[in-house]
């Protein structure tokens, strides 16, 4: 018998690779924090000898979620400025809210709130994009999840830097420091086509080709920001980026509501991924995502819940039904997005989109162990005919047990293992009561 850290018994595994295969009754082998076998649960049991033998017979193993967009730490906003359009949303209340709070201490107090909340909801991957992006590196080493952070760009002074030189230096400086940490990775993030100029653009560009380091970037994500780009630029937003050569592999489009057929086309034959965040564009207004055209087109379309401030919450598997069902009614197409495929996007189509495809997003042999088990055993996802199916449909977070994120156990039997609950609640409270006078004020 050979010994090895963990062995994870599970009445399915629902590995996404290959696409839409459910295994009953198998097991997961994990050493030194990678998958080193799947196979059936009596066999695994002949072969391995585990430090820590877990039995979730009522459960299907999943891959960890990957969460393509976010801003962790805007969940300290929550329900602040609830029900508005998104221009009105950022610049009269969110812009002025950041102006006053944003510190390194609400950054990193606000991402341990959101990790919290993306770990017991299943997600064990996020794409950040925020201010003082050190403490958001900070926060997710602390709570164990996997993120990639955002080197912020935007053309005006705030806290975090002073201008797109200074975000720049300091983007790239923090980029050397996680450069080889297991967890930590990162991607220029420049804000929007409307709050970066051509020049800051033109060097990112350059330096995502030299460093092989992809670009996060809200595009097309209103009909205000198309108007506004062809009174400024005299072109499309993304027409802009594609002449300033950011149109490729490398760009991860955030939202993309307001696509023209031939700009579908265009983002296809770039090869650049789309990030789709359907509840924070259904809560702003912002528009639909086209997302059957995009996958008929060859796209690669992943998830993301957005920020708190504007979902409200970093529920993914509430996203993926989400996306589900707004694809079909887009669409007028009942087949728009199978449940397979919204897990698809949940998972490895985002760990694709971030760079990781060949390190997390599947549940495949050599690939990191991050897992999520669902305990499908409850009145709400009985009876059982397609474990997928009840997952995107029916499931809810509350029904994840268990987390793993490179092997470590984030939450067990449904209680963190890396952050004290009660801690942030009082974290939580306090913030509540310092923005809420500080807004009277």
């Amino acid at each position: 018998m050979k010994t090895i850290d963990s062995l994870v018994h599970a009445r399915w595994i629902i590995p996404v690779g290959p696409d839409d295969t459910v295994l009953e009754h198998h097991s997961i082998a994990v050493s030194s924090s990678r998958i080193e076998a799947i196979l059936p649960t009596e066999e695994a049991r002949r072969t391995y000898q585990a430090d820590h033998e877990i039995t979730l017979d009522r459960h299907a193993l999943i891959p960890g979620l990957v969460n393509a967009h976010t801003h962790a730490a805007m969940s300290l906003f929550r329900g602040l400025a609830d029900d508005l359009p998104l221009m009105t949303w950022l610049t009269e209340h969110i812009w002025p809210a950041e102006q006053q709070w944003i510190s390194p201490e609400f950054v990193y107090d606000g991402t341990l709130l959101a990790t919290a909340e993306m770990i017991r909801g299943g997600t064990t991957c996020f794409n950040d994009m925020y201010f003082f992006p050190d403490e958001t590196a900070r926060a997710a080493t602390d709570a164990g999840i996997r993120a990639v952070i955002g080197m912020i760009m935007i053309d005006f002074p705030t806290a975090w830097a002073s201008g797109p030189d200074e975000y720049l230096s300091k983007g790239l400086e923090l980029r050397d420091r996680y450069l080889k940490d297991p967890l930590i990775s990162t991607l220029f993030a420049p804000h929007a086509p409307y709050t970066v100029s051509d020049a800051p653009l033109e060097k990112i560009q350059m330096l995502s080709e030299e460093l092989d380091t992809g670009i996060h970037m809200h595009v097309h994500e209103t009909a205000d920001e198309i108007s506004q780009s062809t009174a400024t630029h005299n072109e499309r937003p993304l027409a802009r980026l594609d002449r300033l050569g950011l149109l490729s592999p490398q760009l991860l489009a955030v939202h993309m509501t307001q696509l023209a057929p031939d700009e579908i086309a265009l983002v296809a034959e770039r090869g650049a991924h789309v990030i789709h965040c359907p509840e924070s564009n259904l809560k702003l207004a912002s528009g639909f995502c086209p997302i059957h055209a995009l996958h008929e087109a060859g796209v690669n379309v992943a998830l993301g819940t957005d920020g708190a401030a504007s979902n409200n919450d970093l529920d993914m598997l509430g996203e993926m039904r989400t996306a589900a069902l707004l694809a079909k009614a887009v669409s007028g197409n009942a087949s728009a997005v199978p449940a397979h495929m919204a897990l698809r996007m949940a998972t490895i189509n985002g760990a694709r989109a971030l760079g990781l495809g060949d390190v997390c997003g599947s549940l495949e042999p050599v690939k990191v162990a991050d897992i999520v088990a669902i305990d499908l055993d409850a009145i709400e996802t009985s009876p059982i005919f397609h474990p997928v199916s009840q997952i995107v449909y029916a499931a809810s977070r509350s029904q994840v047990s268990d987390v793993w994120v490179n092997g470590r156990r984030l939450l067990k039997d449904g209680r963190l293992t890396t952050l004290n609950e009660d801690q942030l609640r009082t974290l939580a409270a306090n913030w509540q009561n310092r923005i809420a006078k500080g807004a009277g004020a």
